[in-house]
């Protein structure tokens, strides 16, 4: 029986007994500066800035238990015996498993991970503790040393970390070759690397940044010398596991002064030998270090090399973490629930800084986070009262193309995008629909209804009509922007950027009349059906969005803003601008969009055509209305046994994926999903929809609801999903963020017992750690051994936190007002029926607290009274639903709290 961690606080921190007795296990840390760590129970992992800027040898996750290049800090004890702290030696990995392994256990917080290891035998204890400083680009570690035995001890502790110090591309591209490149110095606390030039064939370049280990006792006592090399540490014959500047005697280290050059680095520190005496402890204090420049050791050492300053680090860093993630915190009957939130509270602020990459799971990509992460982890910043949100979704935009694609090279700060050099011309025809929900959300979050009419310049490179032809006009001499023919940069409105997104999409069809799938959706391993592919699916997400779009529209009108400015080009999609169209012809949808696309494939006129809203809102929920009926008549699938679902794709042959097919039943949760949520589906389809995805795509066993059912490894011209093995990953997996999705649907719908089911087993999943195998938090997907894989770094997270605090608790905005709708269920609320949520709306800090003396679920009950600040603002409402005008959310102090009572339903 594996016993898993349990918490010890109400702030996320817990604790895993023998962490090393699961394999696969890693944990992030970092800053806000941007660097970033990984760090597995035996302290492997890497630590970077960038692709091009590793500290340590980059890992993937196989590389956690294959490699030996791990965090290390040596002991020779009494001249005999030879203990790595982070067991790391060559006897230690011999003695695994076996009655004389080491006691280990870890304790974890929010971003910092301590180990404990005991040897009874030898009469020691180290604690070795790791986090990321706030202010520095720096990984701070203390290791501890406590003599629990009856005999004093003779110590020669000496850190040995391996400085890899260049570009991860140089772990399999000339890495010898740019170890020629090092130049290593010993100074007063430790070792620095700076290589002369980063190497690129393409143009070498001269290097700056210099990386380092430093250490210090912990009263702040420098070291005695240094092994600034692997290969004199390590010996002829020896390891990093088993060096023999370690365990032999002829090894000794070099002065502070000491320079290296043309060999892979070591931050091999030796301190003074010690005396240790019983229940005497010593603590020494590393510092692992990347500076852009030249560095001041001298600086990093006085700020923290004692024990007092890493311990006053330590708290600054943790003060700042639970800042970040305590504006939204949830309290239930269940305090691990609880607990377990505020890890996937973290998710989406570690995906903001880390993107998809970084992490040993996630070995993919240069870094930087892709287009829908964008949209998606805003979300969550709006729950959690992140300020400025405006402007970083202004900047967004500009990564918009006129042919509705987007840029896919993302910078650093909002706004930054660049062209593909790579000349890998991808279009994924989902990117257009996540900006809408997202802005959406910020304005009924904020009721900033006037930032659609905020303008924004248009991005541009040499791709056009959605990356099917070459634009030869194009320059980089030309920037990286839409011009008009006059030369002047052209800025259109956010609403005009959306409705580029939207009416591209609504015209680009394959031959069912549903939108063309292109390179992938957000399934990115359906990424061979780029001809005649379609993605249903997505249909009915734009669909959908079509509709809030001309509902906005309609917001607009009714605020006084009657009519609105659009380029000439985009009037021709809309009417009554546009030559009639027959919306059941593809090919005229498809003619009509060829031509808009032939306007704007170089530049654009400049002119402007105004247009009254109430117009252009007829117009888009005209094309909703179509859409929606399209998708409802033509792709729901009837089963001989009485369920029913939609059809999902057509893959590159025109052939429709979901149904039963030769007595296979074939069916893909992601058309369910989009077909509830934007309401395409009709009331009694939805319940058979529920009815199949609970027969045929439900697995306990793997925590929920499946991707899809095991079919696709016979689908031809799909995508390489169809090369996946079942279970993992795309294929036919627990895949969380879609299930996140499924239940935001259920919720939205009504369905709130359904919906809270898909959460309740996913957390049920995560939080047994004998079966999911992993920290707190919510996975990428789980595999078909019971496995969560991809950790930290996933979309779900935002999905799960928005479907909390939105749908089961109903806290939400409607143009800028506060909607409480609860749709809890009984066991949510405690023994005194009683849940609370702490969030942000309208600058304020709210603590909502419904109070369910019955302890009803979801449909068995109404409000019955709202007190605000302990003063009651309704009485006898007997509605399900209440809102607060903003003005009156305005005039409330900043930390306020709202308590709902709920009575019987009669």
């Amino acid at each position: 029986m594996i016993k898993g961690w349990h918490y010890i606080d109400h702030e996320g921190t817990f604790v895993l007994e023998n962490p090393q007795h699961m394999s696969y296990l890693y944990f992030p840390l970092l800053n806000e500066k941007g660097l970033v760590s990984s760090i597995s129970p035996l302290l492997n992992g890497d630590i970077k800035t960038s692709q091009n800027s590793f500290l340590t040898v980059p890992v993937s996750i196989e590389d956690l238990h294959n490699n030996r290049s791990a965090r290390n800090f040596w002991l020779k004890i009494n001249d005999q015996d030879i203990w790595s702290v982070t067991g790391n030696s060559a006897k230690q990995m011999a003695n695994r498993l076996t009655v004389d392994e080491d006691e280990v256990s870890l304790t974890a917080g929010i971003l910092w991970h301590r180990i404990t290891r005991s040897n009874t035998g030898l009469g020691l204890r180290a604690e070795i503790t790791n986090f990321v400083a706030k202010e520095d680009n720096v990984e701070l570690m203390k290791v501890r040393l406590i003599n629990i035995g009856k005999n004093s001890l003779s110590l020669k502790p000496t850190a040995a970390i391996p400085i890899f110090g260049r570009s991860a591309d140089n772990l399999r591209d000339h890495r010898h070759v740019t170890s020629l490149l090092q130049r290593v110095k010993c100074v007063e606390n430790g070792v620095v690397v700076q290589p002369t030039m980063t190497f690129d064939e393409r143009g070498h370049k001269p290097n700056s940044i210099s990386y380092g280990v430093l250490g210090v006792e912990g009263d702040g006592m420098s070291p005695i010398g240094f092994y600034p090399d692997i290969e004199s540490f390590i010996g002829e014959g020896g390891a990093l596991d088993w060096p023999s500047a370690i365990v032999g005697t002829n090894h000794k280290p070099v002065p502070a002064g000491t320079t290296v050059s043309g060999y892979e680095a070591l931050g091999g520190i030796q301190f003074r030998p010690i005396q240790l005496q019983p229940k005497e402890e010593i603590s020494y204090i590393l510092l692992m270090f990347i500076e852009a420049e030249q560095i001041d050791t001298q600086r990093l050492t006085d700020k923290y090399g004692s024990i007092e300053k890493f311990d006053e680090a330590l708290k600054r860093n943790n003060e700042n973490w639970h800042a970040r993630i305590s504006t939204l915190s949830f309290s239930t009957n269940d305090s691990q629930f609880d607990n377990w939130l505020r890890w996937v509270t973290l998710q989406p602020i570690l995906r903001q800084q880390m993107g998809n990459s970084f992490l040993p799971y996630h070995d993919y990509g240069r870094g930087g986070r892709g287009w829908r992460d964008l949209w998606q982890d805003v979300n969550a910043s709006l729950l959690m009262g992140q300020k400025q949100l405006a402007e970083t979704l202004w900047g967004y935009f500009a990564g918009v193309r006129m042919d509705g694609s987007n840029a896919t090279i993302i910078g650093t700060y909002s706004g930054e995008f660049t062209a593909d050099r790579n000349n890998i011309s991808r279009v994924w025809m989902d990117h257009g629909s996540w900006p809408l929900s997202t802005v959406n959300f910020y304005i009924n979050q904020t009721g900033n209804l006037e930032f659609l009419l905020r303008e924004q310049l248009y991005f541009k490179d040499s791709l056009s009509h959605r990356a099917k032809q070459k634009d030869n006009q194009w320059s980089e001499d030309l920037g990286n922007v839409v011009r008009s023919r006059d030369g002047e940069i052209y800025h259109g409105s956010i609403l005009e950027h959306i409705l580029i997104q939207h009416l591209t999409a609504f015209y680009h069809v394959g031959d069912h009349n549903c939108i063309l799938l292109e390179d992938a959706d957000w399934n990115d391993a359906l990424d061979m059906a780029n001809q005649k592919g379609e993605s249903v699916a997505f249909s009915a997400y734009y669909a959908g969005n079509l509709k809030i779009l001309g509902d906005l529209c309609e917001a607009l009108s009714q605020k006084g803003f009657k009519s609105v400015e659009l380029a000439e080009e985009l009037t021709r999609l809309v009417e009554p601008f546009m030559d009639p169209v027959d919306y059941e012809s593809p090919i005229q949808k498809r003619e009509k969009l060829q031509s808009y696309f032939d306007q704007v494939g170089h530049n654009v006129s400049g002119k402007k055509v105004k247009m009254a809203t109430l117009d252009l809102s007829q117009d888009l929920n005209k094309k909703a209305e179509w859409l929606i009926n399209h998708l409802r008549n033509n792709e729901w699938i009837n089963n001989a046994d009485g369920t029913g679902w939609f059809n999902s794709y057509y893959n590159n042959s025109g052939i429709r994926l979901d149904g039963v097919h030769g007595g296979q039943v074939r069916m893909m949760l992601t058309g369910q999903v989009f077909m509830i949520m934007c309401g395409i589906a009709t009331n009694e389809q939805m319940k058979k929809i529920v009815q199949s995805a609970d027969k045929y795509l439900f697995d306990e066993s793997i925590g929920g609801y499946r991707l899809n059912t095991d079919f696709l490894d016979n689908i031809e011209e799909f995508g390489r999903v169809s090369g996946f093995a079942f279970g993992h990953k795309e294929n036919g997996s627990m895949f969380s963020h879609m299930a996140m999705m499924y239940a935001y649907g259920l919720y939205k719908r009504g369905l709130a017992e359904e919906g809270w089911k898909v959460l309740k087993n996913v957390y049920d999943y995560c939080n047994d750690f004998s079966k999911s195998k992993i920290y707190p938090g919510v996975p990428e997907y789980i595999n078909p051994r019971g496995r969560g894989m991809y950790p930290y770094l996933t979309g779900s997270a935002s999905w799960l936190l928005l479907t909390l605090l939105t749908e089961s608790y109903g806290v939400r905005g409607v143009l800028g007002d506060l909607l409480i709708e609860p749709k809890l269920m009984a066991e949510q609320f405690n023994q005194a029926g009683i849940v609370s949520v702490q969030t942000s709306f309208a600058g304020k800090a709210l603590k909502i607290t419904y109070i369910n003396p019955k302890r009803l679920s979801y449909g068995q009950y109404t409000l019955d009274r709202v007190d605000v600040n302990g003063e009651t603002f309704c009485d006898n409402c007997e509605e399900n639903a209440f809102h607060f005008k903003r003005d009156y959310l305005d005039n409330l102090s900043d930390h306020s709290n709202i308590t709902i009572y709920l009575t019987e339903k009669h």
